[in-house]
């Protein structure tokens, strides 16, 4: 989809940027009227940002756009973070905003505070924001700053879906106990599924992800899960980005 500046038609009407934000394979994630603490980068010439959007994926949707990309078929690394940047740039540009990714610091953006102010996310007992419709098969790509204040739906305040999980099956479906009271084992996790008993978690993704109730109708394809899988492995030498 060919977008060309158009900010008088589009920057106006939220509904707009979310159709144009998903003809790019994109989702939606929400959106703020901006305050003084929100930590929203400034525009090239200091003005504030009124306006951010969220864009990310929701299930599955991104993947079989991301993965007719050139950047996932190049070799290099990195190949998601490059996608979303050559594509919510692009967006940015065409609706009038700037774009800023959760990727590519330090510094790092807020962005699960972010996220929190736009949409019905929650912390998750293994620590990625759940969903109630998506559980944890969602994620953030970038977001797209506007001078203007826009007219947004009323925002969505649902609980997280944590709170009436009793049996909490996430916790206990590791099969090295990574998750606990205690927080996250990264290094026994990265031990085990590099091991010879992580093929199953490499292959298809994280066991405590898929065994949250929630969202299991948008859970990630067996090839998108294990390309998030090595995407982890691949960054642990470097420092650890936020979730």
């Amino acid at each position: 989809m060919k977008l060309e500046p158009r900010e008088a038609l589009l920057a106006s009407d939220y509904k707009m940027i979310l159709t144009v934000v998903e003809a790019e394979g994109l989702a939606g994630r929400g959106a703020f009227h901006v305050a003084a603490d929100d930590a929203v980068p400034p525009f090239a010439d200091g003005a504030l940002a009124a306006t951010l959007v969220l864009v990310g994926n929701t299930g599955p949707g991104m993947w079989t756009t991301f993965s007719a990309s050139e950047e996932a078929a190049d070799g290099a690394p990195d190949a998601l973070d490059r996608w979303s940047r050559r594509v919510v740039s692009r967006l940015a540009h065409a609706l009038g905003g700037v774009a800023h990714f959760p990727f590519g610091g330090p510094p790092w953006l807020p962005f699960i505070r972010w996220a929190q102010r736009a949409g019905p996310v929650h912390p998750s007992p293994i620590g990625p924001l759940v969903h109630p419709d998506f559980g944890l098969w969602h994620a953030y790509r970038g977001a797209i700053a506007f001078r203007e204040r826009l007219d947004l739906p009323p925002r969505d305040d649902r609980a997280s879906p944590c709170e009436s999980c009793a049996d909490r099956p996430c916790l206990s479906s590791c099969p090295v106990g990574a998750f606990s009271a205690s927080g996250y084992d990264v290094d026994g996790c990265v031990a085990h599924i590099t091991g010879p008993g992580g093929a199953s978690c490499l292959g298809a993704g994280c066991l405590a992800r898929h065994a949250c109730p929630i969202g299991r109708n948008a859970s990630y394809s067996a090839s998108q899960a294990a390309f998030h899988m090595r995407a982890f492995l691949a960054a642990r030498p470097r420092e650890t980005k936020p979730g």
